[in-house]
């Protein structure tokens, strides 16, 4: 299969969750060998025209990132990839409009994967893309509710989760040191004061906790831990490495879902994987209650004294290093579900 990325902005501008995951999918499609073609915004030295890394072939339709420009050179560019589906993204939506007019133009279907709306777009296009596209992807029920929001048919969005590695849960080293965990990149999304409220209610009982992850927020959080006096019992690691964050989550009893906003809950994902039971705060900009809805190790709470009891609550579930229970969102499971839309789009024209 000969498939079109088109996305102005690759990792190679900076690393974004958004084109983490656009990368990812582009990588699974070559590791398995299909024909994959990046359109997008040139962020390589040299005056070349193309340049290939990971199996990904990457075009540059367009020197410098201008949305406008890009979505105008798109339906010459697609003719000449000559892809049999093309896969776009819904930001900025000026690209993906461009990329929907040039699959009719050169009768290619469209597929455009929804991550979320970003603040800085111009929301009058969404409707006009949501619309447009052939078949849509969302990452989850809650981005998915957004899209049909915008017009978008109930028929026409799939979910297409985010994905984990399997193996490497099943394989990684156990590090036992905590008991409860929070893991997430610390922004003013991050709401770990919450977490940090539910552990202070709990200072008359035995507990250690981590916090995994770096960010603008880390100090302000490190001084909530001080305040409230338990810092001598709550480690901030900052960022680590995938592979200790693996080993950390399969020794770690229970972990904490907190974030005020959360396209998909990869840290989550990756520690009720882990074998953690999970206990996430409902937030309404947030799918990670998606994750533990209805699964007999995770609990939905809407406060910290709620958290707190949860914590004793859950404290005679048995522990566990892996659960198998979420081997449909390894990387190669989802990665098969990808190319399944991709041929359901291309017999259907």
């Amino acid at each position: 299969m000969r498939v079109a990325f088109v996305s102005l902005f690759t990792p190679g501008h900076g690393m974004t969750p958004a084109r983490e995951r656009t990368w990812r999918f582009a990588r699974g499609l070559a590791e398995r060998g299909h024909d994959v073609v990046w359109l997008c915004a040139r962020w390589w030295g040299g005056g070349h025209d193309t340049f290939e890394e990971d199996g990904i072939e990457y075009r540059s339709v367009v020197v410098d990132p201008a949305p406008s420009a890009f979505a105008a050179k798109l339906p010459v560019a697609i003719r000449r990839v000559a892809p049999d589906v093309v896969h776009a993204v819904n930001s900025p939506p000026t690209c993906g409009l461009g990329t929907t007019v040039a699959g009719t133009l050169t009768r290619t279907p469209v597929l455009v994967d929804w991550w979320r709306d970003h603040p800085d777009d111009d929301a009058s296009r969404y409707g006009p893309l949501a619309r447009s596209a052939d078949l849509l992807t969302a990452p989850s029920r809650t981005t998915k509710t957004r899209v049909r929001e915008h017009g978008a048919t109930g028929e026409s969005v799939r979910i297409l989760p985010g994905s984990i590695d399997m193996d490497l849960v099943r394989e990684a080293p156990v590090d036992d040191r905590f008991d409860v965990v929070y893991s997430r990149r610390l922004d003013r999304h991050a709401n770990v004061e919450t977490f940090l409220l539910a552990l202070a209610e709990l200072r008359d009982r035995d507990w250690t906790a981590a916090v995994i992850g770096d960010g603008p927020e880390r100090e302000v959080t490190e001084s909530t831990a001080v305040d409230l006096r338990i810092d001598d019992r709550v480690q901030f690691l900052g960022d680590l490495p995938l592979e200790e964050r693996v080993s950390i989550l399969k020794g770690t009893h229970v972990a904490v879902a907190t974030a005020t906003r959360e396209t998909f809950p990869t840290e989550l994902l990756w520690a009720l994987a882990c074998g953690c039971v999970g206990l996430v705060e409902y937030q309404a900009d947030s799918s990670a209650h998606e994750l533990v809805e209805g699964w007999p190790r995770g609990r939905l709470v809407t406060s910290p004294s709620e958290l707190a009891d949860e914590f004793v609550t859950v404290a005679g579930l048995a522990r566990r290093s892996v659960d198998e229970t979420f081997t449909d969102y390894d990387h190669g499971a989802v990665t098969n579900r990808q190319i399944d839309a991709y041929r359901e789009l291309i017999e259907s024209e």
